[in-house]
């Protein structure tokens, strides 16, 4: 389920917080630069890199590890699996994204900048948002069937 949870900026130390902002500083920077020597074009596609992704999913794999050490257990899979999961959400949002980028694309030109972003960030966040909703509704479905197939063959050996 989505939430916020403030208590979790708590558990990032100021060194992890550093390494997010200097990391996403340096793609952005080199996107830049990039657009400098090579024009917009070519600059727009390296602005799509994921930024603070990278950092961020390394720090979720960490703090999983260290929650279940604390709780006595080794974390390992723990800890990927948050990565995974984190990993997969940013995939829905770069659903998002695209939506965005196409809509400041194809609606800017003549039109208020702020206007135009205001629209593309409401529709990246409905895109995002149904994109996510989809995929936890395709989840609930397949586990469903997985456990009556599960059931049936269970009942299918008993008759037999």
């Amino acid at each position: 389920m989505i939430s916020v949870k403030p208590g979790s900026l708590k558990e990032s130390t100021p060194h992890e917080y550093v390494m997010r902002f200097v990391f996403g500083g340096l793609c952005t920077a080199a996107a830049g630069l990039i657009a400098k020597k090579f024009g917009p074009g070519v600059g727009g596609l390296f602005l799509a890199f994921p930024a603070i992704f990278p950092a961020s999913s390394s720090l979720v794999e960490s703090h999983e590890k260290r929650r279940k050490k604390e709780a006595g257990l080794q974390g390992e899979r723990r800890g990927r699996d948050a990565a995974a999961v984190d990993a997969a959400g940013a995939a829905l949002g770069a659903i998002g994204l695209m939506v965005f980028a196409l809509l400041v694309w194809r609606l800017l030109e003549g039109r208020s900048a702020a206007g135009v972003i205001a629209a593309a960030t409401l529709a990246w966040g409905v895109t995002a948002g149904a994109a996510w909703w989809m995929r936890r509704t395709l989840v609930h479905v397949l586990r469903r069937r997985k456990t009556r197939s599960a059931s049936a063959d269970a009942a299918e050996l008993e008759r037999r």
